[in-house]
C-alpha cells in the first residue's frame, strides 16, 4: 500500500508539472493496486487525453461517472458526462455522444437550482447545432453558457461558450465579429486560466477558423503560440499533430519548403501515434502541395491519394497537378464538380484561382473571366488580405492574357502589396514574374528584367523548379544556358551521373543520404527539361558544365 500511495501522490504531481506520460504510468500502476477514486479517475483521464488516448479518457471518466452517481453526487456526474459526450464528438461519433449528453441532461433533471453543469450542457448544444448547420440557435446557445459561466466563475465554459459563438458567427458569414469573439477566447489561453484539455481545444480551433476565413495572419500568430505552448509539454500527443500541421502551412507560406515538408511528415507520424485519424488526411495534402511545387510530381499524387484515402478532398492541388501532368482537362473537370457540389464561400475561394488557371491553360478565357470574377466578388464581401492578394493576381494574369497588359500590371502590383505584407515569398515571386511578362509586352524591357531576376533568384532559393522552367521558358523562349539554374550541389551531382555513377554511389561519394540524391536528380532533371538520366548527361557535355 505504499508504493500505491506513493505512486499516487508522484502522479497527482505529474499532472501538476504536465507530464503526461509519467501521470498516467504512475495512476495506472496505483489504480491496479487499489481503484482510484472519481477525482484521481479524472486526473487520469486528462493525462491519457493528453496523450492522445482517447478511448482511456472515455473509461476512467465513465467509471468517475458512475462513482459519483453511485455517492448520489449529481453535478460532477453530469460534468462527466458531458465531456465523454464532447470527446466523443470531436471525434465524429455523434450517436454515443447524443447518448451521453441525453443521460447528463436526464441526470439534471433531478437538480433544481442552475449550476455550472447546466451551462456545459448548454455548450454541448450549441457544439451540435454548429455540426449541423443550426447557426443561430448556436448563437443563442452560445450565449446563455456564457452568461451561466460568469455568473458561477466557470473559466473553461466561458472561454468555450465564446468560441463557440464566433465560429457561430463566422459560419453566417460574420467573420469580424466572429475572429473577434475567437480573440477573447484566446486571451484567457494565453493567460494560463483554462485546463489543459480546453486550452489545447481553443488554440486548434480558432486557428482552424482563421484558416477557414483566409487569415492567414492571425492564424500564423496563434500557432506559434500554439507551438511554444506544446514545446514546454514535450510529452504530450493531443494537438501536437495538429500544430505540427499548421506549423506547416506557415512555414509553407513563409518560403520555409524543406522545413514544412518535414514537419508535415511529423505531423502525419503523430497523428497516427495519437489514434486519430481523420486529420493525418491534412498533412498529407501539405505534403502533396510542397511536393507538386517543388516538382516531385510521383511523390505529390501519392500525397494527395494518402489524403484522399483518410477522407480529405486532395483539390485544389490535385487538379493542379494534373494540369502539370498534361491532363489540365481532367483537372478542370475535377474543379467543376468540386465547385458544383459547394456553396460555401470559403470552398469555393479555395478551388476558384486554381480554376482560373487551368481554364487559361486550355484558353477559355470567358469562363476564367465568369470565375475570376466570383473571386473579385468573394474578396470584397469578404475582407482578407490573402483573398484580396489572390483575386488580384487571378485578375491580373487574365487581363494579361487578354491582352490588356497595362491594366495587368496595376492588378499585379495590388496582389504584390498583399503577398508582401503576408511575407509570402512564393506568391511574391510567381507576381513579379508576371509583372515581367506584362511590362515585357508593354516594352518596358528594362522594368521586366529587374522584376524576372528577383522572381528567378527567389524560384531558385525555394526550389520552385516547375516555375523557374516556365520562367525560363517564358523569359527565352528555351532553357537558358550555362548553368541552366542549378545550385553548386545539384551541378556536382549532374557531373557524377554523367560519370554513369547509381544514386547510391552518387549518396557515398558526397556523405548524403540517398533520398537527398534523389531530389537533386529530380531537381536537376525538372530545370533541364530532362527525363533521362543519359538525356541529363547529354545537356551537361553539350553545355559545358563538366
Amino acid at each position: 500500500m505504499a508504493a500505491r500511495s506513493e505512486n499516487l501522490e508522484k502522479g497527482r504531481q505529474a499532472i501538476e508539472a504536465r507530464a503526461w506520460d509519467r501521470a498516467f504510468s504512475l495512476l495506472t500502476s496505483a489504480d491496479s493496486a487499489v481503484s482510484l477514486g472519481s477525482e484521481d479517475l479524472r486526473l487520469m483521464a486528462t493525462s491519457a487525453f493528453m496523450l492522445g488516448r482517447d478511448d482511456d479518457m472515455v473509461a476512467c471518466l465513465e467509471r468517475s461517472h458512475q462513482l459519483y452517481l453511485g455517492a448520489g453526487e449529481l453535478l460532477p456526474a453530469v460534468h462527466d458526462a458531458v465531456w465523454i459526450g464532447l470527446n466523443l464528438a470531436l471525434r465524429g461519433e455523434m450517436g454515443p455522444a447524443s447518448g451521453w449528453f441525453g443521460r447528463a441532461a436526464r441526470t439534471l433533471e433531478d437538480v433544481e437550482e442552475e449550476n455550472a453543469e447546466h451551462g456545459y450542457l448548454v455548450f454541448a448544444r450549441v457544439f451540435g447545432a454548429i455540426e449541423m448547420g443550426q447557426f443561430e440557435a448556436a448563437v443563442v446557445g452560445a450565449k446563455q453558457a456564457i452568461e451561466i459561466g460568469r455568473r458561477f466563475d466557470e473559466h473553461d465554459l466561458v472561454a468555450l461558450a465564446v468560441h463557440g459563438h464566433g465560429r457561430a458567427l463566422m459560419r453566417q458569414g460574420n467573420t469580424l465579429e466572429g475572429l473577434h469573439l475567437l480573440d477573447e477566447a484566446m486571451v484567457a489561453v494565453i493567460a494560463d486560466r483554462l485546463s489543459p484539455i480546453v486550452t489545447g481545444i481553443i488554440y486548434c480551433s480558432v486557428i482552424e477558423a482563421c484558416h477557414e476565413v483566409l487569415d492567414f495572419g492571425r492564424a500564423r500568430q496563434w500557432t506559434e503560440a500554439l507551438s511554444q505552448w506544446c514545446r514546454v509539454q514535450p510529452e504530450m500527443v493531443a494537438f501536437t499533430g495538429q500544430c505540427l500541421t499548421h506549423r506547416a502551412e506557415v512555414m509553407q507560406m513563409r518560403g520555409d519548403w524543406e522545413d514544412a515538408l518535414a514537419e508535415a511528415d511529423r505531423a502525419s507520424g503523430r497523428f497516427l501515434d495519437g489514434m486519430n485519424q481523420a486529420p493525418v488526411a491534412q498533412a498529407y495534402y501539405r505534403q502533396g502541395e510542397l511536393h507538386r511545387l517543388t516538382g516531385d510530381l510521383p511523390r505529390a499524387e501519392e500525397a494527395y491519394r494518402q489524403a484522399s484515402r483518410w477522407g480529405w478532398s486532395p483539390q485544389p492541388g490535385y487538379a493542379l497537378l494534373r494540369a502539370a501532368q498534361g491532363q489540365a482537362a481532367a483537372g478542370k473537370a475535377a474543379l467543376s464538380r468540386v465547385l458544383g457540389e459547394s456553396d460555401e464561400w470559403v470552398d469555393r475561394a479555395r478551388v476558384l484561382p486554381a480554376y482560373v488557371e487551368i481554364l487559361l491553360s486550355l484558353d477559355e478565357l470567358d469562363a476564367a473571366g465568369q470565375a475570376s470574377q466570383e473571386l473579385d466578388d468573394l474578396a470584397e464581401a469578404h475582407p482578407s488580405t490573402m483573398l484580396s492578394a489572390v483575386a488580384h493576381y487571378e485578375r491580373g494574369t487574365l487581363l494579361l492574357r487578354s491582352g490588356e497588359p497595362a491594366q495587368a500590371v496595376t492588378a499585379f502590383r495590388a496582389a504584390l502589396r498583399g503577398w508582401q505584407e503576408l511575407e509570402a515569398p512564393y506568391e511574391t515571386a510567381k507576381t513579379r514574374a508576371m509583372i515581367g511578362l506584362a511590362c515585357d509586352d508593354i516594352g518596358d524591357r528594362d522594368s521586366a528584367r529587374l522584376e524576372f531576376d528577383a522572381a528567378r533568384s527567389e524560384f531558385v532559393r525555394l526550389g520552385a523548379n516547375p516555375d523557374l522552367a516556365w520562367l525560363d521558358r517564358q523569359v527565352d523562349g528555351d532553357r537558358r544556358a550555362g548553368d541552366a539554374g542549378l545550385t553548386g550541389r545539384e551541378l556536382e551531382v549532374l557531373g557524377l551521373v554523367a560519370s554513369g555513377a547509381t544514386n547510391k554511389a552518387i549518396a557515398v561519394e558526397l556523405f548524403v543520404s540517398e533520398r537527398t540524391v534523389d531530389r537533386h536528380v529530380s531537381n536537376i532533371f525538372s530545370k533541364l527539361g530532362v527525363t533521362t538520366r543519359t538525356a541529363a548527361a547529354t545537356y551537361a557535355h553539350e553545355h559545358g558544365l563538366l
